[in-house]
């Protein structure tokens, strides 16, 4: 099977096998096994043990592997994620990790738990309750405080949010240059653009923690005995960091507007949660444009290293290009 982008490994049912040995013995069996699909980034399988557990086995990109500079252990990352969830929002649906490992010869991986349920495009029926339900539990992991803001582990970041914001952008632009991504605007405009909002990136005074990633395809539900699906899964922490609870209201909303849509049952459910309605003022909207316009630059960033070019998808390249011009305008009013 070949592998959807040059930083996805080719796995063999043999090579899970081998993974799944190196971390619960040399006498643990495989019953069955497959890839996942959804992601773009490790290798994703799923196997069910001869303990009758269901389990998901990624693994981080070959040695050889170009990656984007955020990209720097995202797997240890992911297994931190998931560990500090599970003691900090114990209510929060995420896998267990059963083991994350790394050697010369196998590289590093993560073995989780599987956990039941579909990915939310998935579903059949109504997802509202489901979205409602990733609203509540976006805002129970707000309520954890990191020590400073952006990513954790000596990686990108820095002790106010105005600081974090402009490395983690300044990095972007830096992959840019290194893959040779044509973008709607020089990199000067897109920073003096992130430097002429920085009043509003200064309001934001505690790094809340933020998944960033949640997107339909990593919020998993299932049906009760009876009524719509519920949520009962968020996996992919891998690209976690601290900063403005805002980030997380664009991802859920993918390609949308958070604040045009504040009966978005996403939306409801986190203002439920909290208890106070979400308000929508000047500074909220051009924070929330400056995230918009983070995750369109890092989605048009990553094309080159995932294998995606004008030839093969050129509806993507088209859509990621209208939309980051779109934002950089909307910086610019």
């Amino acid at each position: 099977m070949a592998p959807v982008s040059p930083t996805q490994r080719i796995l063999s049912p043999d090579d899970v096998l081998d993974f799944v040995r190196a971390s619960f013995g040399p006498d643990r069996q495989v019953r069955d096994c497959g890839p996942l699909s959804g992601g773009g980034f490790a290798a994703v399988w799923w196997a069910r043990l001869d303990d009758d557990r269901d389990v998901v086995l990624k693994v981080a990109p070959p040695p050889t592997a170009r990656l984007l500079r955020y990209e720097t252990d995202l797997l240890a990352a992911e297994a931190r994620y998931f560990r500090l969830v599970a003691e900090r929002a114990p209510r929060v649906p995420v896998p267990p990790v059963l083991h994350h490992g790394g050697d010369p010869r196998r590289g590093e991986w993560l073995v989780t738990g599987r956990l039941p349920g579909r990915a939310l495009p998935d579903l059949d029926g109504d997802d509202g309750p489901a979205r409602a339900d990733l609203g509540a539990v976006t805002a129970a992991l707000h309520r954890i405080t990191g020590d400073r803001f952006g990513y954790d582990a000596g990686r990108t970041g820095g002790s106010t949010w105005r600081a974090a914001f402009a490395a983690i952008i300044d990095d972007l632009l830096a992959d840019a240059a290194d893959w040779a991504v044509t973008l709607p605007a020089p990199p000067q405009r897109i920073r003096a653009l992130v430097a002429r909002h920085a009043d509003v990136l200064d309001r934001v005074g505690r790094p809340a923690l933020l998944h960033f990633d949640c997107w339909d395809g990593n919020v998993l539900a299932a049906a009760g005995d009876d009524g719509p699906p519920r949520m009962c899964g968020l996996v992919d922490g891998e690209r976690f960091l601290y900063g403005d609870p805002l980030v997380d209201l664009v991802s859920p909303l993918l390609f949308r507007r958070a604040e045009d849509e504040p009966a978005h049952p996403f939306l409801r459910g986190y203002a439920d949660a909290t208890g106070a309605p979400l308000i929508f003022d000047d500074g909220a909207r051009r924070r929330l444009t400056l995230y918009r316009m983070h995750l369109h630059l890092l989605m048009t960033v990553e094309m080159p290293s995932r294998g995606i070019t004008p030839a093969n998808d050129p509806g993507r390249h088209t859509l990621l290009a209208e939309l980051l011009a779109r934002d950089l305008d909307d910086l610019s009013t």
